[in-house]
């Protein structure tokens, strides 16, 4: 389960989850550039405060260690994807539950992506283990 996005030229984690470097031969799969029909929702830094019940600062602390996908609006202030509220709550379960520091925190999370990364790439081909996803 991956609960932040990817954002591409956003503040924070901008290389997990985002796509890897094309390479010449494969420039030719899609060149076409894609909008998005409807604008997407983003959060301020006082919703997704309110939200996850965490001070600012502590969120602007977040970002700029990384933890949290962040971009700045046309202002420079911090905005956030609907999501920002439940990867918060992703951090301060792992910092309370199992005592980590923020910077293993971070290694935790991209450990976590990944796997979740693998075990798509697995129900995508229809392979099945005999044991259950822990995650």
């Amino acid at each position: 389960m991956n609960d932040r996005p990817a954002g591409a030229g956003g503040i924070g984690r901008a290389g997990v989850g985002a796509r890897p470097a094309r390479t010449g031969a494969d420039t030719t799969a899609s060149t076409a550039v894609r909008y998005a029909l409807v604008p997407v929702p983003r959060l301020s830094l006082a919703a997704v405060a309110l939200r996850s019940g965490l001070h600012p600062d502590l969120i602007r602390r977040f970002v700029a260690l990384g933890l949290v996908d962040a971009e700045r609006d046309s202002a420079g202030r911090l905005v956030f994807d609907p999501t920002a509220p439940a990867v918060l709550a992703r951090i301060q379960r792992l910092r309370t539950g199992l005592c980590l520091n923020y910077a293993s925190i971070g290694l935790v999370l991209d450990l976590l992506d990944r796997i979740s990364l693998l075990e798509a790439a697995l129900r995508g081909r229809g392979t099945r283990s005999e044991t259950p996803p822990w995650t």
